[in-house]
């Protein structure tokens, strides 16, 4: 009897460490000291333990959507932060600048607007010339003249057609062709007078701004119009480092990480003591306006040793301190400080702090960080 008594009481042992080992796992910092073994007092609901820790019921975990994972570590290119702004790429759209002094008026269908698609050769308006009253006269006498001396042309050209054969050919010729020519110049200087000029869109795209009003007066070189590709735009980051052009592998942008940056070069001339490194973004439905400021985040070929997480995973404490919450039981979440740096728009690599094969909350992180 008491033999199976002690059989029983050993079974009872190992069936509750085993039990114990698959519903805590267990939590280890870097130097591979526990962190579970200071749990002194457990909670039956959500509460801030004594020791730091917190309780979180599984029914409340569900609620919350937690969500782990088990890290690993592993080799991480390095990443650098560089602020920067967008461009118009200028092989992708352009600017529309009015050709002479002159007075704006809608084009056939109306004054192109901000955020209309516009094709490449499409009338956005039409430009009456305009000029002073000294040379609005000048140009109306000179007219004047040239109408005169065309019907002057015409009748000659009449009287030496009727003659022809008794009359030179090339006399015939000289004649024609004197009276072409004033008939152009006509033309060219009615047109400075009365006519209008079309002003078209540059390239396609959307018109990403506009500064012009029905009956608005502009200078010659005046920006009417600014055209942009929405799928692409050139993205200009600043960097102290004038070695960083030729390390990077690849970038993307905090912004819109649906958007493929590939580098177009680094300059030769610094700005303001940093080297502008130009990208060109491309892709659909990017949320980025011209003149943004962005962020670039840019992968090296240099690689650094740590663990991948979600940028979610990361919290900050009463201190503070950017921490982790790492799951050491079935209920119980420890936070461990750590160091990490971005890795893309949305992943962060921990260098310090962490070690492998712990089991992180990457879902949920900043609900279980309010408990109190």
């Amino acid at each position: 009897m008491k033999t199976s008594y002690s059989q029983f009481a050993a079974g009872l042992a190992v069936a509750a460490s085993i039990a114990a080992v698959n519903a805590s796992p267990g939590a280890h910092g870097p130097s591979g000291e526990h962190l579970d073994g200071q749990a002194t007092t457990t909670a039956s609901g959500l509460a801030r333990l004594p020791d730091g820790s917190v309780n979180v019921p599984k029914l409340a975990q569900r609620r919350m959507a937690i969500r782990t994972v088990m890290v690993h570590d592993g080799d991480h290119p390095l990443t650098v932060e560089l602020n920067g702004r967008t461009a118009i790429d200028p092989n992708a759209g352009g600017r529309v600048q009015a050709p002479f002094a002159g007075q704006v008026a809608p084009g056939p269908n109306g004054l192109a607007a901000v955020g209309q698609t516009v094709r490449k050769g499409q009338v956005l308006a039409r430009l009456h010339p305009v000029s002073s009253a000294v040379e609005r006269g000048n140009q109306q006498a000179a007219l004047a003249e040239l109408r005169a001396n065309r019907d002057l042309l015409e009748r000659r050209v009449q009287r030496l057609q009727k003659l022809e054969g008794t009359v030179p050919a090339k006399d015939i010729e000289a004649a024609r062709a004197e009276l072409a020519g004033t008939i152009g110049r006509e033309k060219a200087i009615g047109a400075s007078v009365a006519g209008a000029e079309n002003v078209v869109a540059t390239a396609d795209g959307v018109i990403a701004s506009a500064h012009v009003l029905t009956g608005q007066i502009v200078d010659a070189r005046t920006l009417l119009y600014e055209i942009v590709d929405p799928r692409r735009l050139l993205v200009e980051a600043m960097t102290p480092d004038v070695t960083l052009a030729g390390q990077i592998g690849s970038a993307v942008l905090v912004q819109a990480p649906q958007a493929r940056l590939h580098l177009i070069g680094g300059a030769r001339t610094l700005r303001d003591g940093a080297l502008p490194l130009n990208f060109r973004a491309q892709g659909e439905g990017m949320p980025l306006a011209v003149g943004q400021p962005v962020t670039v985040l840019v992968r090296l070929r240099t690689t650094v040793k740590g663990i991948a997480l979600p940028a979610a995973a990361l919290v900050r404490n009463q201190a503070n301190e950017t921490v982790v919450w790492i799951k050491s039981g079935a209920q119980r979440f420890i936070a461990q400080p750590v160091e990490a740096t971005a890795l893309d728009a949305a992943t962060v690599v921990v260098t310090r702090g962490l070690s492998a094969d712990n089991r992180v909350v990457v879902d949920g992180a900043a609900l279980i960080n309010q408990i109190r």
